[in-house]
């Protein structure tokens, strides 16, 4: 089956429910068109869940004032950035602009989210300029948790890069594996779940090894790795072994995988039972939680990341404020690009209809993952989800994905059905 198939209706049923509400503002009462005009909606976080959020909810309530915060001028997004280490992307196709945004009528204000009054309901920003909000929309994506693996901290990814935030450490490691001598060893460390984009890891291998069978034949990838399951495992294995032999080798927690210190100095980590292992290019993976502005407006919880309300993404811990994309826990839903879009719709048609006095849209949620293991071979799962007594849960049967021994034309379908997916959802967020 082709996994896009089963988000498929639930995306429908959203984009109805989003119609349905724009449609119906046309006649609403001038007194509440006039208090959806006088309200003011901050978004901050300019990605996947955040762009969307401002630009829909624009889109849906014309009049209500949107202002979306980010702090880049150029965003550059984590899918398809590991295409990027393989060679078969240029690092500025992974590049957008906010100009579309402006044109759709989005202010978008280019500095840093530093705090959260939530009683005062306004938002200090690093200009030193306060922004009052009705509704408060956070998509701050993720922050690292320095020094959860020994030896790991801020200073020791300058020479030990994560890039699991794309921009300078993308780069680096990028250098790094082109420095590397033939013959050499890639080690990447994998943290237990949750984290940003659950099969990303195992994608990353497949796009190192791409490279090194192109250019440092004699290389290996070593993957250690806190957990014993990941996400598409079997298709990944089996991907790994067709394109690259032997060249990937996974070892889980029952094989001793689980890192528990970083010497970025000798590029060596040291495993739970002891083991050490000395790589050429040491990328570590390390574990996350909510971006920074979350954890300041006080909507997080032990966990580190933002427990929400099904029905709306609403932050648990306090009213007004939503929370989409990867900051938020939302149950099955795992943190991706696709996810955080089709969240920042679902809010975005919320808000309008809040704001305007409409019913609020049925809450239905959508999500697809692409993985590409080589050129034109790509794999990947699809799932439907609802909100169900204020949390997010399974479509009963509604997952869908790759079969394993699919031939060649099916796993070159796939791959250019992720190249179409990131083309068509930059272009409905950023580029128009």
């Amino acid at each position: 089956m082709v996994c896009v198939a089963p988000g498929e209706p639930a995306m429908t049923t959203r984009r109805r429910s989003m119609l349905g509400a724009a449609v119906v503002a046309l006649a609403a009462p001038s007194i509440v068109r006039a208090q959806a005009a006088a309200a003011h909606v901050v978004v901050v976080g300019g990605g996947f869940g955040g762009a969307t959020a401002a630009r829909y909810l624009k889109q849906l309530a014309p009049t209500v004032q949107v202002t979306l915060v980010e702090p880049a001028e150029r965003f550059y997004t984590c899918p398809f950035s590991n295409l990027y280490l393989a060679g078969l992307r240029t690092w500025e196709s992974l590049a957008h602009g906010f100009d579309g945004l402006r044109r759709a009528g989005v202010n978008v204000v280019h500095a840093r989210a530093e705090d959260v009054d939530v009683a005062r309901r306004t938002l200090v920003l690093s200009s030193g300029e306060q922004l009052r909000w009705d509704r408060l929309v956070l998509a701050p994506g993720i922050d690292l948790r320095w020094n959860a693996l020994e030896g790991y901290d801020e200073a020791a990814a300058d020479r030990v890069p994560h890039a699991w935030k794309a921009g300078a450490q993308t780069r680096l490691l990028r250098r790094q594996m082109e420095a590397m001598p033939d013959g050499g060893l890639f080690i990447m460390t994998i943290p237990d779940n949750p984290f940003r984009c659950p099969p990303g890891p195992y994608e990353r291998a497949a796009m190192v090894a791409h490279y090194f069978k192109q250019h440092k034949p004699r290389s290996k990838i070593l993957l250690l790795d806190a957990k014993q399951n990941f996400s598409k495992k079997a298709l990944f294995l089996q991907g790994w072994k067709a394109l690259y032999g032997s060249m990937i080798e996974w070892q889980g927690l029952a094989q001793d995988g689980q890192v528990a210190r970083v010497d970025a100095k000798a590029l060596e980590v040291e495993t739970v039972f002891g083991s050490r292992h000395k790589a050429s290019v040491l990328n570590v993976i390390p574990p996350q939680k909510a971006g920074l502005i979350a954890h300041r407006a006080g909507v997080t919880d032990a966990t580190g990341w933002v427990p929400v309300k099904g029905e709306n993404f609403e932050a648990r811990q306090a009213s007004g404020i939503h929370v989409v994309g990867d900051a938020s826990f939302a149950g099955p839903m795992p943190k991706s690009g696709f996810a955080a879009n089709n969240q920042g719709k679902l809010v975005a048609a919320w808000l309008a209809a809040e704001l305007m006095g409409l019913p609020s849209p049925e809450a239905s949620y959508a999500n697809t993952c692409y993985s590409l293991i080589g050129p034109g071979y790509g794999i990947s799962v699809a799932g439907v989800y609802r909100a169900e007594a204020g949390r997010v849960v399974d479509v009963p049967h509604s997952v869908g994905i790759s079969p394993l021994d699919a031939d060649a034309a099916f796993r070159d379908a796939e791959a250019r059905y992720g190249a179409s997916w990131y083309a068509a959802i930059s272009r409905d967020i950023w580029d128009r």
